[in-house]
């Protein structure tokens, strides 16, 4: 008699298949709404995982790991009793689904991140495990399907039911599914054009989350420890001591401290978000947000920017959290962090949005305005990284630049935030497929933050790597005699002159700006302490020198020159201390723009002796000036010993009556050095070395090269020789000059023409990029303010030419669109503000006329207080009055020369 086979589902399994089958019942309803909006996120291009979606992938989660035990217990029971039936097919599609539930489970594990054992990272394999996970289910149900179809009946009505629950969710989810809106209620944060999302303040716990950020993002959060924005609040002793210093004098002037507001939108945006900046007894060095810094939260969760003003001009929110963000559970903490790694869609929405790509989100701290609130005078213009990178052949967006990239640099993160590998949860791919992040330690140029504060080594190495070479110094021209009239012997090297001695000679020496998308330094100008050190040697004596550093205190020569900006308040006093509320005008500005250079002039008399000499020029760097680091150390100063950067070096060793020397050429095209040389000698003031300039200029033009021709252009439209500008731009042309900067000064030289009309269509070529080039380096000349201003300003000169009074309102609604163009890209621009305040006054639009009249009222320079302060500051500082003038010699041998009575 044949044993009858027990039955492959026994009672006892069947009770775990319920299990197993209502787990997976509960996961498939989970599933399709969880589905629907990935759908609708794909086809709407935005994210929509709110905090109900996230509740829903917590249930997907638990109901994951549950499943896998019961699953995989009770496929192991039914393999045992079915593997040796005669239903050989049944057995077979049960094998198939048992292995694509398998691979159901282990692809869910391995997109599980968070877990103790293991995690997939790289982006292209959780691609291809998640492309296995979605389809899994769909297999596992059809295998399933057959394989009943193969053996008993299958009870329909269940499957029915759980698909119309699952399609019923699903259509709930996309109906209510949406992306959270964005508030911009102002806040009262004012000077600082910051505000929250709600207009409240925001609890400073929600802005201080840093270490929870380090869980997944060590590396980030490791260069970031090291940072400047790190440490850019009352935990940086400099900042601490000229923060310390507004907050006094505004209180004693204002009988509080809300006009330091101006400096906390940026640096301390914890106190002033959560309100503790506003206490006059804020304690500055033991108040829990006091050393806060620019945290993570500070900068991700901005929402918006309100207007590439800078000063702070965003909206900031506390940010949208996961289940337990705030638990203080170990296990609930876990699961947070499950939730974030295993769906970071909301995490990525929240923390990090288009806007942070943008080089306006750099530009909202680091372009600066001083309001009449902190100085009680008027709108001033402070340091702007912004506008002068937007208007650089850099950006690929300045329309004037002397050079420009093959491709244009559209972010300040491409310098400052350079990708380094990294296993970061939020590391992707960089060109080569290593896993990378961005760089936080924001590589830049202060290097006196980690030496006042004791920070490794590799920090400043890192700001190093950024300031080295990042411009050129060339020794490139002598003459004999005492001014600059005299003729001029370049470009030295290969070939050097042999000098007579007993003369006096002038030296001049080129300083190229390289790696620099803004002007150099900006930032802190009136405090960066950049130099040109100078030494000339004969037989080993030293017998020139300029830029010497005192080493005692470690200051610097003040006859020196400093590449740098001499700021100065209403007395007169230079501003020395940080002290923003004090700002009026500069008596100098001696920076130099991206792709740009300067000339640098200096005096020697050599030794009644036939001794070659040797003139060595280096630019060094200091992130802050021996007044300042007095300043703010007090009592604790021993001398400045910041670091010292050498930028970049020359020397050339010239032989003096029969001697022979022997130098190395540079390695730079001889037309370029002599570009770089006329480019210095035209941006001197006023009209101080044009003719110097021009012959520089030519000398490129002999060379063969457009550039020549092309400036040459640019020196003859300032001196008004509007004919010759107007050949030179053709022969530039012919040559194969940039087209778009031929079209900018032609378009220039038909304005001083009167010839408006061909001027227009050329402005308007430019402002659309009509050049095949400039598309192909990724140029946008649309966002050259300069550029629409003059177009706008073209189009109002034709308005006067017009017939009829239809035509004259056609032109000058043409030219306020171009100044309202400029506006977007600059809202305190004056002339646009001035173009604005005639095209409506002349339209009989009286309220935008007296609207943009007030506007060029506040933005417009106070020409005669400025005057009176200069006056006064070259009274009190002969050796700044010396550099601030149009034509500069300095003189090395200044001592001497002093006891000579011989002008210095």
């Amino acid at each position: 008699m044949t044993q009858s086979r027990p039955p492959v589902v026994g009672p006892g399994m069947r009770k775990l298949l319920v299990v197993v089958l209502g787990l997976f019942a509960i996961l498939v309803v989970d599933s399709a709404y969880l589905a629907t909006i990935a759908l609708l996120e794909w086809w709407q291009g935005t994210s929509l995982q709110g905090v109900g979606y996230q509740a829903a992938f917590l249930v997907h989660l638990t109901l994951g790991f549950a499943i896998i035990v019961p699953a995989i217990v009770y496929a192991l029971m039914h393999m045992r009793r079915a593997i040796g039936r005669p239903n050989r097919l049944a057995v077979r599609l049960g094998l198939a689904l048992f292995a694509t539930v398998l691979a159901l489970l282990v692809s869910g594990l391995l997109l599980t991140r968070g877990l103790p054992w293991f995690e997939v990272q790289h982006p292209a394999t959780r691609s291809t495990v998640y492309t296995l996970h979605v389809a899994a289910p769909l297999v596992a149900c059809w295998l399933f399907v057959l394989h009943r179809l193969a053996g008993h009946r299958i009870r329909w009505a269940a499957g029915i039911w759980i698909g119309a629950v699952s399609l019923a969710l699903g259509l709930v989810g996309a109906w209510f599914a949406e992306p959270p809106a964005i508030s911009s209620v102002p806040g009262d944060f004012l000077p600082s054009l910051a505000r929250t999302s709600t207009g409240n303040v925001i609890a400073a716990e929600e802005l201080m989350r840093d270490d929870f950020c380090a869980d997944c993002h060590g590396d980030v959060h490791a260069q970031w420890q090291v940072s400047a924005h790190r440490l850019a609040s009352f935990n940086n002793p400099a900042y601490l001591f000229s923060v310390r210093n507004t907050r006094r004098v505004t209180l004693q002037r204002d009988g509080d401290v809300r006009a330091a507001r101006f400096c906390a939108g940026c640096h301390d945006p914890v106190p002033l978000f959560s309100g503790a900046f506003d206490d006059p007894d804020f304690d500055d060095e033991n108040h829990p947000t006091a050393h806060a810094g620019i945290t993570c939260v500070a900068c991700h969760a901005i929402e918006s920017l309100a207007s590439p003003r800078g000063n702070s001009d965003y909206v900031i929110g506390a940010p949208a959290h996961y289940p337990f963000a705030f638990s203080d559970n170990a296990f609930l903490s876990w699961v947070n962090g499950l939730l974030i790694k295993g769906k970071p869609a909301l995490h990525k929405r929240t923390f990090l949005k288009p806007l942070h790509r943008t080089t306006e989100f750099c530009g909202t701290c680091h372009k600066v305005h001083l309001p009449m609130d902190l100085n009680k005078y008027r709108w001033l213009r402070g340091q702007n990284h912004y506008d002068s990178f937007l208007l650089s052949g850099v950006s690929g967006h300045g329309v004037q630049s002397f050079y420009y990239p093959d491709q244009a640099v559209s972010r300040c993160s491409e310098c400052h935030m350079p990708l380094v590998e990294s296993s970061d949860f939020g590391a992707v791919p960089d060109s080569s497929g290593k896993l990378s992040v961005h760089q936080h330690n924001f590589p830049a140029a202060n290097t006196a933050l980690p030496h006042l504060l004791g920070l490794p080594d590799a920090v400043n190495e890192a700001h190093r790597e950024m300031l080295e070479g990042a411009l050129r110094v060339d020794i490139f021209a002598v003459r004999q005699g005492t001014d600059i009239d005299e003729p001029v012997t370049a470009p030295l090297r290969p070939d050097v002159p042999t000098l007579t001695a007993g003369e006096t000679y002038i030296f001049d020496v080129v300083v190229r700006t390289l790696k620099v998308g803004h002007v150099f330094t900006q930032g802190t100008s009136d405090s960066n302490q950049v130099w040109l050190d100078v030494a000339v040697r004969s037989d080993g004596e030293v017998i020139g020198l300029s830029g010497e550093v005192d080493p005692a205190a470690g200051e610097v020569d003040p006859w020196a020159h400093f590449v740098n900006a001499y700021v100065i308040d209403r007395q007169g006093n230079r501003i020395d201390r940080r002290n923003a509320e004090d700002i009026f005008t500069k008596l100098y500005d001696h920076q130099i723009p991206p792709g740009a250079a300067d000339v640098v002039h200096y005096r020697l008399r050599l030794p009644d002796r036939s001794t070659a000499i040797e003139v060595s020029a280096s630019l060094r760097y200091r992130k802050f000036d021996t007044t300042y680091v007095r300043a703010f150390q007090g009592d604790g100063f021993a001398g400045n010993d910041l670091p010292i950067v050498t930028l970049a070096t020359d020397s050339i060793v010239f032989p003096v009556g029969v001697t022979e020397t022997a130098n190395d050429p540079p390695n730079v095209p001889v037309w370029e050095r002599w570009n770089d040389y006329g480019i210095g000698l035209l941006r001197k003031p006023d009209r101080g070395e044009l003719r110097q300039a021009e012959a520089a200029f030519r000398s490129v033009a002999l060379l063969g090269r457009a550039e020549g021709h092309l400036n040459l252009a640019r020196v003859f439209i300032r001196e008004g020789r509007l004919p010759e500008a107007a050949s030179a731009l053709n022969e530039a042309a012919t040559l194969g000059a940039y087209p778009w900067s031929v079209a900018w000064f032609t378009a220039l030289v038909d304005i001083q023409n009167g010839e408006l009309d061909p001027a227009i269509d050329t402005l308007r070529a430019l402002v659309e990029t009509r050049f095949a080039e400039a598309r192909r380096r990724g140029f946008d000349f649309s966002r050259d303010y300069r550029l629409l201003n003059t177009l706008a300003q073209a189009l109002f000169e034709r308005a006067k030419l017009a017939a009829s009074d239809a035509t004259v309102t056609k032109w000058l609604r043409s030219s306020a669109e171009q100044f309202n163009a400029a506006l977007r890209l600059d809202p305190e621009n004056v002339t646009a503000h001035h173009g604005l305040a005639l095209i409506h006054a002349r339209l009989g639009e009286h309220q935008l006329a007296a609207h943009h009249r007030r506007l060029h009222e506040v933005y417009r320079p106070d020409d005669n207080a400025h005057d009176r302060a200069v006056a006064i500051a070259r009274r009190q500082d002969a050796a700044a009055n010396h550099a601030s003038k149009a034509v500069v010699i300095y003189q090395l041998q200044r001592q001497q020369a002093l006891a000579e009575n011989v002008a210095p």
